[in-house]
């Protein structure tokens, strides 16, 4: 299949998944993740007009992002060292794999000395695989009030990875289980402010991710192909 009929075929996937869950198609937001594809590609996806872009490694995504920076907004979505954070601070709109305290001390200070305020999802490891990163949800909360200390990282949202599941249905607990969690943040109002996003969802099992609720889907293969 072309981009163009994957693309057609996605939409189409995506509205029907927003139409059985009584959602609005503008609340489901498309990260086209292009780490396992070429610059050229990635740069057709571009051109196409999916230009939300996700990668995972600053490595695979610098040549990417020093052709197409300006066409574009970069989502980190990979797990982030410490030692990175001096190359994708400023580059990348938004980091979706906030996980731990001393990440979010350094995200701070880089975005200190840049002037800047930097937009983070915190990534959180429902389902409790080793092979996952991602703070448990019995930290997630208390999480949250250690990053009240610090006015340079806004939280918007929530992220997960499902276990990849051959029957995708199975994959709907982890789902609801990040929603609610969202939800019973913004209920404890332990930031001063709501957070809107939830990012889950990808190609094996996006669909079941847009009825629980996910407003930023992560496709690969489906969408940009490898």
């Amino acid at each position: 299949m072309s981009l163009q009929e994957r693309t057609i075929e996605v939409e189409q996937r995506v509205l029907e998944a927003c139409l059985r869950s009584g959602r609005k198609r503008e609340e489901v937001q498309i990260i086209a993740v292009t780490k396992y594809v070429s610059l050229e590609a990635a740069g057709e996806a571009i051109h196409s007009g999916l230009t939300q872009i996700g990668e995972n490694r600053w490595q695979d995504a610098q040549a990417k992002w020093e052709a197409y920076g300006d066409e574009a907004n970069w989502h980190f979505i990979g797990h982030l060292q410490t030692n990175k954070v001096k190359d994708v601070i400023g580059k990348f709109q938004f980091i979706h794999s906030l996980d731990r305290l001393s990440l979010a001390e350094e995200l701070h200070k880089k975005a200190l000395a840049l002037n800047i305020q930097v937009d983070c999802f915190i990534q959180l490891n429902v389902s409790g695989e080793e092979t996952k990163y991602g703070l448990a949800p019995d930290e997630f909360f208390l999480f949250a009030e250690q990053l009240r200390e610090l006015p340079n990282i806004r939280i918007v949202g929530l992220m997960t990875m499902a276990p990849y599941e051959a029957e995708k249905e199975s994959t709907r607990p982890v789902f609801r289980e990040l929603r609610r969690l969202r939800d019973e943040l913004n209920a404890r109002q332990i930031l001063d402010y709501s957070i809107p996003h939830l990012s889950m969802g990808m190609s094996n099992d996006f669909e079941v991710a847009i009825e629980e609720g996910a407003t930023w889907v992560r496709l690969g293969s489906v969408l940009v192909g490898k």
